[in-house]
């Protein structure tokens, strides 16, 4: 993967490097002026939740093979955890100052983020929002996983799991995210609609801590006697999920989760998970940037755009297609 990832900044350098030198050749035959500014290298800025993780290393490629086929040059850094909103902040300034074409932003902290939108609004830099939405009305559009839809995914595949009954806890990571809220809401609403023989117990929230996520479970499991099936709606809670079934060393619960990571798939590989749905962070790098040239050159675009999901399980774990959207 990074190998790759490093061809394709390569072959990106030297497509920028001909372009700059087919404009100034063009330039000087044709006197100053004219096309050599038209052969401009658009320079889009990209700034995430995070860096260090597999998840936001596959946004990155995504978004540099995008900008090889487009043209374009990107820059891609983030803070090295979720929680550094202030190094966030800092790079969010800095990258204003370079004056950018385009910026894509993935806020940690969106109201905290909201003066320097209103920054790029003033100076005119269109901003793409990715993975979570910006609350400010800035953004020309936001590129993200539809968390309802994808949960309901989860929701039903639980349920074909059970054949339609029985009782089904849920893992929530929290209740103050946008995401949180809506995996939590997409679940339940798909089996109200659709499963009438499923008995939901209410949501137990794990803070995305893996620890509290496995005695949530091991509780859940020792107070109900007839529960068929979990629900764990982020990496941390489903590897929860998976380990607090082990320890208690309950057998036959289905349980599915949300995301990947390296414990995730052990577990679906193991049997300990049935499955999962996963976001597709290669599709959102690749949006963002398609999603930049289109606001450089005006061209309008949906406020939302749809980076899809996948349903992976021991079937189809290993399909090309789902390798690529899946991170240790």
């Amino acid at each position: 993967m990074h190998m790759h990832s490093k061809k394709i900044g390569i072959i990106a350098a030297a497509a920028v490097v001909s372009l700059s030198l087919a404009g100034c050749a063009r330039g000087a035959t044709e006197g100053a002026g004219g096309s050599a500014s038209g052969a401009k290298t658009p320079y889009i800025a990209i700034v995430s939740k995070g860096f260090s993780q597999q998840f936001w290393q596959a946004v990155k490629n995504g978004a540099e093979a995008q900008a090889a086929k487009e043209g374009a040059r990107i820059t891609f850094e983030g803070p090295p955890t979720e929680s550094d909103i202030e190094k966030q902040i800092t790079m969010l300034t800095n990258v204003l100052a370079k004056h950018p074409d385009a910026i894509g932003f993935a806020a940690l902290d969106s109201k905290a983020a909201a003066p320097l939108m209103d920054q790029a609004k003033s100076e005119k830099i269109p901003v793409i929002a990715f993975d979570s939405g910006v609350e400010s009305d800035v953004p020309v559009t936001t590129a993200a996983t539809d968390n309802k839809a994808a949960a309901a995914e989860a929701a039903k595949h639980l349920s074909e799991l059970l054949g339609g009954k029985g009782v089904v806890g849920m893992v929530i990571h929290d209740q103050t995210s946008q995401t949180g809220v809506d995996r939590r809401d997409g679940f339940v609403s798909w089996m109200k609609a659709n499963a009438p023989g499923i008995t939901l117990l209410a949501p137990q929230y794990s803070n995305s801590d893996l620890a509290k996520a496995a005695d949530i479970t091991k509780a859940m499991i020792a107070a109900n006697a007839n529960l068929a099936g979990i629900y764990g709606s982020n990496e941390a809670s489903a590897e929860g999920v998976a380990k607090g079934i082990t320890e208690s060393g309950k057998k036959g619960l289905k349980a599915v989760g949300f995301d990947s990571g390296k414990a995730q798939i052990d577990a679906i590989n193991s049997g300990i998970l049935s499955g999962s749905v996963t976001q597709n962070p290669v599709g959102i790098g690749e949006q963002v940037v398609a999603a930049a040239m289109k606001a450089i050159k005006g061209t309008s675009q949906p406020k939302f755009i749809d980076t899809g999901f996948f349903w992976y399980d021991k079937t189809n774990i290993n399909d090309a297609k789902i390798q690529a959207v899946l991170y240790q």
